[in-house]
């Protein structure tokens, strides 16, 4: 079950590893993607910390963890393919992570509470 912070990130576990990406809204909010900076393998970072870079025609935005850990895989792909995000926002990590604390994610949004805090937008 995905699980969404307020900038629009969401976060499923596996076991012990999260898989991270972006929602469709921000997707949209963003419009077509044109670059991408992921962030560094090994990585150890704490919950609600900048990640990652995108950048569309309309914005520039900064990548958020939902969840603490340590980068253990990130998506390439984005390197040179950015706009696979706008066709599967929902499909498409941008990067992995070893959870350090399983906790946090009860403070996180199930889909139904993010889909009312997105239309509350």
């Amino acid at each position: 079950m995905k699980k969404y912070n307020e900038e629009h990130e969401w976060v499923e576990v596996n076991g012990d590893i999260a898989t991270v990406g972006v929602s469709t809204y921000a997707v949209e909010q963003l419009g077509d993607i044109t670059f991408f900076e992921l962030p560094e393998m090994d990585a150890e970072v704490s919950m609600g910390d900048s990640v990652a870079f995108v950048e569309s025609v309309k914005a520039a935005s900064d990548v958020y963890t939902p969840i603490s850990g340590v980068i253990c895989e990130i998506n390439e792909a984005l390197l040179d393919t950015p706009e696979v995000l706008n066709e599967d926002a929902m499909g498409t990590f941008i990067f992995k992570l070893k959870v350090s604390n399983e906790d946090e994610l009860n403070s996180l949004m199930n889909e139904d509470e993010y889909n009312n805090f997105v239309a509350s937008l």
